[in-house]
């Protein structure tokens, strides 16, 4: 029960495959009581089918582009909660077109669509939860290794998840003297609904499988319960940093 008693904010659960999902079912496993949010009334149903599975849940709307949406969304949490332990920050969007053909190419609107979607929205979220945190907490968002290394087809998205990883280091500095961390974690690829907008993605997992040291991909259960850790006070004094759960992949160099 490593989150007896805390409460968290988890945004980005779309469905069952979210891997806000799996943090959700872990931390409910280790005692947490939690908000999910959902985007739009099209996933408003599929949340809360998930959030039935939940100790007491609270189930709200949010639309992470609207600075009204995210006040009402924090404050009625915090209100009902009476304080934030953790914020899981799972949400991110690119236009598929972005997806495709060189990077270059990018669209004005379409990169100003991802930054915003992706990056900024973790920024504006830390700046409402921060006086939530009473006694401290861990904010967590989801990365992946297109923001540091060049992925085919993932182009301006990898360019957003540069921003939020750099992101997460000045938010670490900015909130810490208040107990607060800021990590991120970078999953390996994961069957998601995300994950369905990236051209070759079923190659990915091939490649992953084959060239990872552990030589397997890895699953929702793997990244919840990495992030129950991050989450927890076995984390206590790590923040600012990007942690890679991909089997080992990354370090290939490959």
């Amino acid at each position: 029960m490593l989150l007896n008693g805390k409460k968290g904010l988890i945004l980005g659960v779309a469905n069952k495959r979210s891997l806000a999902w799996g943090i959700a079912r872990a931390a409910h496993r280790e005692g947490a009581r939690l908000a999910l949010t959902y985007q739009g009334e099209r996933l408003r149903g599929s949340v809360e089918d998930l959030a039935s599975q939940l100790t007491e849940p609270l189930v709200l709307p949010c639309d992470v582009t609207s600075d009204a949406d995210l006040d009402r969304c924090v404050a009625q949490v915090g209100e009902t909660f009476g304080q934030i332990d953790f914020v899981v920050h799972g949400v991110a969007f690119a236009k598929r077109e972005e997806l495709e053909g060189r990077y270059v190419d990018t669209s004005r609107e379409g990169f100003e669509v991802a930054l915003d979607i992706s990056a900024f929205s973790m920024t504006a979220l830390a700046r409402r939860v921060e006086p939530w945190m009473k006694n401290g907490g861990a904010l967590l968002t989801l990365t992946y290794l297109g923001g540091d290394r060049v992925i085919p087809h993932y182009n301006v998205m990898g360019v957003a998840k540069a921003a939020l990883e750099c992101s997460v280091r000045y938010l670490a500095v900015d909130l810490g003297p208040k107990n607060i961390r800021v990590n991120a974690l970078s999953a390996g690829p994961v069957r998601t609904l995300a994950a369905s907008g990236i051209s070759d993605f079923p190659k990915m997992l091939e490649v992953v499988k084959e060239r990872s040291p552990l030589q397997r991909n890895i699953d929702l259960d793997d990244v919840g319960d990495a992030a129950v850790f991050f989450l927890s006070d076995l984390s206590r004094a790590i923040t600012g940093e990007v942690i890679f759960v991909d089997a080992g992949f990354h370090n290939m160099g490959l």
